[in-house]
């Protein structure tokens, strides 16, 4: 099925389908696994939007559920599994392996974007494999990546709402023990979840300029 310029597919991760949607554009730069926050899916509007601002910066974009929908009823019971970053990161990681295999997007350069718990996913993830070239949190939680933030080579951008105080401080003390190129970008006047008039789109569009440095 196709929606909205992506085809719904499934990525196996070690024996566990998990849905997502594959958006390819014309002779692609690069492809972009998303890496979705707690209690969130590859439905996240925001998400979506800057995956549709990426396609037509000539990425491909992957959207998946991090989670089969067994585990999704389970964590909206108890919230435990939003917060196993183990858990994300492998299938972050084995959702790398399945872009650089998958005939539309094999041998293509492969970033990460990650929003908040999504985030420390996708860096844990960066850390176990020489695949991934580039990262960029949206409000991001990179603190919770934990010992693997030093084993990070892929070039990380960490974009953080200048109204989110709290998450801003987070990000730049865990900024600091990124071994690779690295830097915090503050979007002034925005909240958390970017929602302010014209944030969203200014995450959309540093995003697209770092994969297309890096990727």
């Amino acid at each position: 099925m196709t929606t909205s310029g992506t085809t719904a597919v499934s990525v196996d991760v070690g024996g566990v389908d998990l849905a997502a949607d594959l958006g390819v554009p014309h002779d692609p730069a690069g492809v972009v696994v998303f890496a979705h926050g707690s209690g969130s899916s590859r439905h996240s509007p925001r998400n979506r939007a800057v995956a549709g601002s990426l396609r037509r910066d000539g990425f491909a974009t992957l959207l998946l559920d991090l989670l089969t929908e067994r585990e999704e009823r389970e964590d909206r019971a108890g919230g435990r599994l939003r917060f196993d970053i183990g858990l994300l990161a492998e299938r972050v990681a084995a959702s790398v392996e399945w872009v650089s295999r998958a005939p539309a997007t094999r041998g293509l350069p492969i970033g990460l974007f990650g929003a908040s718990t999504g985030a420390a996913a996708a860096l844990v993830a960066a850390a176990g494999t020489h695949l991934v070239r580039a990262v960029v949190s949206r409000g991001g939680r990179p603190d919770l990546a934990g010992r693997a933030l030093a084993r990070v080579q892929a070039p990380t951008l960490l974009v953080v709402g200048g109204r989110d105080a709290e998450v801003l401080e987070l990000n730049r003390a865990a900024a600091r023990r990124l071994p690779a190129l690295w830097h915090v970008e503050v979007v002034e006047g925005a909240t958390h979840l970017f929602e302010e008039p014209g944030a969203l789109e200014e995450v959309a569009r540093l995003a697209g300029a770092w994969f297309r440095d890096f990727l």
